[in-house]
């Protein structure tokens, strides 16, 4: 491209959005030149580590599940653009690809979790940060709700507990995610659910009203004849975020948490054990593509892995 052109493409862009080009033009003379550190904000990055303890893989600990937050938001954005911009197939084929690569960074990551840090260190710092827990991330639910139909986020238990016609604010009493930090004979909660509800709730409400009708599942369904391509993807993300990470996920909290068969307490008080297998969650966000029988083994064969590891 000459410079005239250059140029006059430049005015053209400014004049369409009432803009003078001059003034654009003569700020580049001043303008100085765009540097890594700054484009990434590397410093600001490198100083959002503010450890509770003197130990030192609590930083290891912080920079973790500040990478794990960085990942989710990688995947809200390729979801967000299949949930309200539409696509062609072979595009929403690509973006489950780029999820599916998300959620496997998050699966082979969890070895930072469970390898990197000092078993005596990290179970003497964990005590400093109750009542946080992974649990309250928000990301994690944002993805929920915008993949899939508030039923498929409810466990057994929670489906008995429902009525008939359900609102969206009754499904959030009742989702699978509460049973983590509330007593369901007692209706007590946890400081962890307390403050977590507090800060987020009326977010995922509103956001569940947004897409209701609208979400990843209710698209794939009023699709119908979708190709085995598409299936396909669909179930190895489904499978890999709904079965693999928790999976290890729990491994990696029986290692901290288990590993002298001392069944210690998470900083969030929940039940670990029950609540983080897939098998008490019953989270899947495309119930339609999986047969009965895989819905009914759901986590099952993974269990059993788990169980001869230990």
């Amino acid at each position: 491209m000459n410079n005239e052109k250059l140029i006059s493409d430049i005015e053209n862009k400014y004049q369409q959005t009432g803009e003078n080009s001059e003034t654009y033009l003569k700020g580049l003379l001043h303008a100085k030149p765009i540097t890594y550190w700054d484009y990434v904000e590397v410093d600001t990055l490198l100083s959002l580590q503010r450890p509770r303890t003197n130990f030192k893989d609590e930083e290891i600990f912080v920079m973790y599940h500040q990478v794990t937050e960085l990942v989710l938001k990688m995947m809200v954005h390729e979801i967000k653009q299949m949930v309200f911009d539409p696509f062609a197939e072979h595009i929403w084929i690509d973006k489950i690809n780029r999820l599916n690569r998300y959620t496997s960074m998050l699966i082979t990551s969890f070895d930072v979790m469970k390898y990197g840090m000092n078993y005596d260190d990290y179970n003497t710092f964990r005590s400093t940060l109750a009542p946080a827990s992974g649990f309250q991330s928000a990301q994690f639910r944002f993805i929920e709700i915008y993949l899939t139909r508030l039923e498929n986020l409810m466990n057994e238990e929670g489906r008995k507990r429902l009525g008939n016609n359900p609102s969206i604010e009754d499904y959030f009493e009742h989702i699978y995610w509460k049973d983590a930090g509330m007593d369901r004979k007692t209706n007590k909660k946890s400081m962890t659910l307390k403050l977590f509800e507090e800060k987020y709730l009326e977010s995922f409400i509103a956001l569940a009203k947004k897409v209701q009708g609208n979400t990843i599942e209710d698209q794939v369904m009023r699709m119908g004849n979708c190709s085995d391509a598409l299936k396909s993807k669909l179930k190895e993300f489904d499978h890999m975020y709904n079965v693999a990470w928790p999976i290890v996920h729990l491994e990696t909290a029986q290692h901290y948490l288990d590993l002298k068969g001392e069944n210690k307490a998470a900083t969030g008080g929940s039940e670990w054990k029950k609540y983080l297998h897939p098998k008490y969650q019953q989270r899947k966000f495309f119930p339609s593509l999986w047969t009965k029988e895989e819905i009914a083994n759901w986590g099952s064969n993974e269990f059993q892995t788990t169980t001869n590891k230990k």
